[in-house]
């Protein structure tokens, strides 16, 4: 795998992890109306904590973008 396979592949895999990782830990403004501005939707999060899961994502991301790599660079899997 080359340089720019490699870079697409962990881009790939970054932002699946992405998604799984955006549900977790979700405060919306229905469970504390105390905390939000009159006329935000009730499905807002108060604090969506997006460099927390940026960071999560990362540190989940890499270990699963090296074993893809290795197993692809090791050969065992090839388009033959």
């Amino acid at each position: 795998m080359g340089v720019g396979g490699s870079i697409v592949s962990f881009v790939m895999i970054w932002w699946l992890v992405l998604f799984a990782v955006l549900p977790i830990r979700p405060k919306s403004v229905w469970e504390e109306p105390d905390q939000h501005a009159k006329g935000t939707d009730r499905g807002a999060p108060i604090d969506p904590a997006i460099w927390y899961k940026v960071r999560l994502t990362t540190m989940i991301a890499v270990p699963i973008w090296i074993v893809v790599f290795a197993v692809i660079s090791s050969g065992i899997l090839s388009s033959d």
